[in-house]
């Protein structure tokens, strides 16, 4: 038993051993293992309180995902801030003493941190003015996705090809940004078409629209319309435009779906896709040359 008393005695003697000073606090081994180990414990506890309110205490409010995980976030960082201030407290460390550390901090957030602190600010102008949310549809640049995730930092787009691509926030509020799905999930889609001079307008309106009506992802309401946009140089151009929710991710799969349709459609009634073409003009006779 006495053996176990100075063994731990030993130990407390290790822990207590005094590593530097911070002003006129002196810090030990068991003071910063202590400070470590809690704050483990606050950063672990704040991220279970934050999917607590988002998926349970929130889960069947009329809130989307992005308002709760928003609120979710500004609880977490609230908790930490508190809890942080209080560790330190409780491990003895004058608070004061970590000002000379707080006004370097300023100087690199003014300096070395801009970018953080603008994406940070676009952050939360994202999360509290809704331009986009989880689930939309969105284009920004060369980058088009659905947005999975948004946080304080940064964006998460998943494109088409299930590649994930981090955007900093900074890119939303000073860049035009496409969201496709703002209002709702529906979008409409062009698709041109040329025919020959010599097809019967009504025909290709018809066919058009029956194309239109025979696909699975063209929406019935808003309905189908046909545009005769203008006389070409070699053919009658149209604009078949279709409404869909299901294709909002794939565009050009339902695009080309109504391209087969159109030319299989327009083989069978004799309607002419017609190439470009010119007319050559050769006046009989050789211009006279000229006598030395």
């Amino acid at each position: 038993m006495d053996a176990i008393i100075d063994a731990l005695q030993q130990i407390k003697g290790w822990l207590d051993v005094r590593l530097f000073s911070l002003g006129q606090t002196e810090v030990t081994l068991w003071g910063l293992i202590y400070i470590f180990l809690v704050l483990f414990l606050l950063v672990y506890g704040s991220g279970k309180i934050k999917n607590w309110i988002v998926n349970r205490l929130m889960a069947h409010s009329r809130a989307d995902i992005g308002v709760r995980q928003a609120i979710g976030s500004i609880v977490r960082y609230v908790i930490l801030t508190i809890g942080i201030i209080v560790v330190v407290q409780t491990a003895g460390i004058d608070l004061s003493a970590l000002t000379i550390v707080a006004g370097a901090l300023g100087v690199g957030v003014g300096f070395g941190l801009q970018g953080v602190t603008t994406n940070f600010v676009s952050g939360i102008l994202i999360l509290l003015e809704r331009p986009v949310k989880v689930g939309d549809r969105v284009q920004v640049g060369q980058i088009t996705g659905d947005v999975t995730d948004i946080s304080l930092r940064a964006t998460t787009v998943v494109t088409n090809d299930n590649i994930a691509i981090i955007i900093p926030n900074a890119e939303f509020v000073s860049s035009n940004v496409i969201n496709w799905s703002h209002n709702d999930r529906n979008v409409r889609i062009h698709v041109p078409v040329g025919v020959s001079y010599a097809s019967d307008i009504d025909l290709v309106k018809k066919v058009l629209l029956e194309v239109a009506d025979g696909h699975e992802g063209v929406l019935k309401e808003p309905a189908p319309d046909v545009v005769f946009l203008e006389f070409g140089e070699s053919s009658l151009d149209f604009d078949l435009r279709v409404w869909t929710q299901k294709f909002i991710t794939r565009p050009h799969v339902l695009r080309s779906d109504l391209n087969f349709a159109i030319k299989r459609k327009f083989n069978k009634e004799g309607i002419e896709i017609p190439f470009p073409q010119r007319d050559l003009h050769i006046r009989d006779g050789m211009p006279p040359s000229s006598s030395s």
